[in-house]
């Protein structure tokens, strides 16, 4: 096995290109890759494509930065602090490509990636507007059942970014707690960077090969990153911080209150 440990900065030099498509693992304010993210802003990267199912924080800031054109979701919202400020203006002001799901299809627009298919049938949407704007889902019939469904296109990323717990330096990697999409979208990326709690002899891994989630083939790079989903959570070693979170909705929204945020917590 190939030894895969390497710095935050040489991860996102090597393996997120302008232009990608990017997977974004977490959810709302759940073990988000959080300083994978503000590594991508650092470096400047441009015209990304983000994709994921109940994003935050994460997408917010990406679109604020200027390193996405386009997004792939099914909600991006700060919760309970409101809308995400970024991701608003850009959608009202229409300098970002708006790919709107439902969870259910975006979840099965990734496990479509995932098993190599082009496509997935879904049974919902049916009478949503969703389906008047999306070049990604069409409705179709049941050859078997004439029952009219929709189908959904395949995102393909071309990269996913996902924080977790632990992983050894080959990349073989553990979820503790829910994974999400993350192992879906593992399996559907072309490159994989993972950013983890801790790093664990391999001799841990080979103990409890049932608590591996995604395994090393699909890992290009792991980073060590202790509190790398911050201020999102990691379950059962911090919670998130909603102070930060607070300051955030409230700097993020004007355009130079969000200048003062990227000044202040990444660049």
């Amino acid at each position: 096995m190939e030894r895969k440990l390497m710095s935050l900065k040489e991860a996102v030099e090597k393996f997120v290109s302008d232009g990608d498509k990017i997977a974004i693992g977490g959810i709302g304010r759940n073990r988000c890759p959080m300083e994978l993210v503000r590594e991508i802003i650092r470096q400047g990267k441009k015209n990304l494509h983000l994709i994921g199912r109940e994003k935050g924080m994460d997408f917010d800031m990406l679109i604020g930065a200027g390193c996405a054109n386009k997004v792939s979701f099914a909600l991006v919202s700060l919760e309970e602090f409101g809308l995400a400020p970024n991701f608003r203006r850009a959608a009202q002001e229409g300098t970002i490509e708006i790919d709107e799901h439902a969870c259910g299809t975006i979840i099965n627009s990734i496990r479509a990636s995932a098993l190599g298919i082009p496509c997935i049938p879904v049974k919902g949407l049916i009478g949503s507007d969703v389906l008047r704007y999306s070049k990604t889902i069409k409705e179709f019939i049941c050859p078997f059942t004439e029952e009219k469904m929709v189908l959904v296109k395949a995102l393909n990323p071309d990269v996913a970014i996902i924080h977790a717990h632990k992983a050894d330096e080959y990349g073989n990697v553990q979820i503790l707690g829910s994974p999400w999409e993350d192992i879906f979208m593992a399996k559907a990326a072309k490159k994989v960077i993972v950013s983890v709690e801790e790093i664990i002899p391999h001799e841990e891994i080979k103990k409890n090969p049932l608590l591996t989630s995604i395994p090393y083939f699909y890992v290009s790079a792991v980073v060590h990153i202790p509190k790398g989903a911050y201020p999102t959570s990691c379950d059962g070693y911090y919670e998130s911080d909603d102070q930060h979170v607070k300051e955030y909705a409230n700097l993020a929204r004007t355009p130079e209150g969000f200048e003062e945020y990227l000044k202040k917590h990444v660049l």
